[in-house]
């Protein structure tokens, strides 16, 4: 195995470990962004605003209300 290689190696692991404790730190921030998501453009749908447009805000709404949840919880 060449330097090179040995190192890519190292710095994918390091990234990789990196990756899987941000996710687990920030669930709730993930989780109630793509549940406001969802409920966003079914009721952007719905009401004739626009998916996309309810979406985007529904992900906004859903982030916050996450991290309020992950900061007050844990």
């Amino acid at each position: 195995m060449t330097k090179t290689a040995k190192k890519t190696r190292i710095y994918s692991a390091v990234v990789g470990l990196s990756l899987v404790s941000l996710l687990a730190t920030a669930c709730g921030t993930v989780g109630g962004a793509a549940v406001g998501a969802g409920a966003g453009a079914a009721v952007g749908a719905g009401t004739g605003y626009g998916a996309g447009k309810g979406a985007l805000i529904g992900t906004g709404v859903g982030a916050a209300a996450g991290a309020i949840y992950d900061i007050t919880k844990h």
